[in-house]
């Protein structure tokens, strides 16, 4: 599926300002909600992403139509990697292993800051380089 390439950096926007007040308040039920945003856009696809849907509905209609496209499939896996780091943080910030979640979840700032800031989807980047291995692991079976 090919995706509006402004709602995912959106969605990073988003994404960024929600991880700064995690980290300002350690709120680790937030991160869970979080968590659950990035499981939402990688399992489900981005249609089901609470981020993607408020762009689709409220601001998309209020743009021009995008120049281009992108195809959703690194980007989902990017929302794989940041679930999984949003998820070590709610379960640090739950154990009271505090650095664990600080540490987690400021990775997964930086990530989405990247994209929302300057386009630069970590994800997508390392994508090609997962589905290769994929591909080997696949012909090696």
């Amino acid at each position: 599926m090919q995706i509006d390439p402004r709602g995912a950096r959106f969605a990073a926007a988003l994404t960024s300002a929600v991880l700064v007040v995690i980290l300002l308040t350690g709120s680790s039920a937030l991160l869970a909600a979080q968590t659950l945003v990035f499981a939402l856009g990688a399992f489900g696809g981005l249609r089901l992403s609470p981020y993607d849907w408020f762009f689709r509905i409220v601001v998309a209609p209020r743009l021009t139509p995008p120049s281009e496209t992108e195809d959703e499939r690194p980007l989902r896996f990017e929302q794989g990697i940041l679930m999984a780091f949003a998820a070590v943080g709610t379960l640090g910030h739950i154990t009271e292993v505090t650095w664990l979640g600080l540490l987690a979840t400021a990775v997964a700032l930086a990530a989405a800051f990247l994209d929302a800031a300057f386009g630069y989807c970590v994800g997508c980047e390392l994508y090609p380089a997962f589905r290769r291995a994929q591909g080997r692991l696949t012909a090696g079976a």
